[in-house]
């Protein structure tokens, strides 16, 4: 588990940006879900760092990381910190919003990126067409303007399970681990906040541009279209394949971490 001195500081240009950089080696960057932070990795952070470099930085306005202040793209973010630690070409690895950073990364910066694990996600570029995700949002959005935080906090844990379970279903651990980050992104934040973060545009048009293998894997139980996705993508690459992780939903790397790090690892040892 992550300590407070784990942590370091990158000082972007709009305020510091926290990561973990541990173990040698060829670099991977672990990128978390949104309203989470890095340790969505704990159970992998330890694990590959025996073998690679490891760089877990918690996404701007996550977790330790300064909230925006000015228009900003997560890529932007991203290549900023992989140039400060001199940490490109790396392989990047990212859950739900990790997953979207890091094809939206390789899309405007592919030379600092050497391979993409996407899990749960495509680029930045997605609609929610699922209708079951689509009355989850609305839960979360109703509850978030009526000031309710545990409404807000148990419409969003419903992405762990996934449609075709409940809460019941999941490990109780796992729910602590996603409540306590989701809880503390949350309080970082005002409901009139200004969204500062500027959308990457066009992406599906550059997929296909893509020059570097890619692997997406998704949990067999999480949202159709997020599966749908995320599929498209491995089509979409020219070196492109997906993995299914089964009885799971959008986070198997917190369910069933063991069979998500043999995947990852399996794909690292074959680049």
């Amino acid at each position: 588990m992550t300590t407070a001195s784990d942590l370091r500081f990158f000082a972007s240009a709009d305020g510091d940006l926290a990561y973990r950089d541990t173990g040698a080696g060829d670099p991977v960057v672990l990128l978390h879900s949104g309203f989470t932070d890095h340790r969505v990795f704990d159970d992998q952070i330890p694990a590959l760092a025996r073998e690679y470099r490891v760089i877990a930085p918690d996404v701007r306005g996550h977790g330790a990381s300064a909230n925006a202040t000015r228009p900003f793209r997560w890529a932007d973010d991203l290549a900023a910190l992989l140039r400060h630690l001199d940490a490109g070409p790396a392989v990047l690895v990212g859950v739900s919003m990790g997953g979207a950073i890091a094809t939206d990364t390789v899309v405007e910066y592919p030379e600092l990126v050497r391979a993409v694990v996407a899990c749960g996600a495509s680029t930045s570029e997605f609609e929610y067409t699922d209708p079951w995700v689509r009355q989850v949002l609305a839960d979360q959005e109703r509850a978030l303007g009526a000031g309710d935080v545990e409404g807000w906090l148990t419409a969003f844990l419903r992405f762990v399970p996934g449609p075709h379970r409940t809460l019941d279903d999941v490990d109780p651990d796992v729910l602590r681990r996603v409540r306590e980050m989701a809880l503390g992104t949350l309080s970082k934040h005002t409901p009139d906040e200004e969204n500062h973060h500027v959308p990457l545009t066009d992406t599906w048009s550059r997929v296909p541009k893509i020059d570097v293998p890619v692997l997406t894997v998704n949990g067999a139980l999480d949202a159709p279209d997020l599966v749908a996705e995320a599929e498209r993508l491995a089509r979409t690459v020219p070196d492109g394949r997906s993995a299914t992780v089964d009885g799971v939903g959008h986070y198997p790397n917190m369910e069933r971490p063991e069979v998500f790090r043999e995947i990852v690892t399996g794909f690292l040892r074959g680049l």
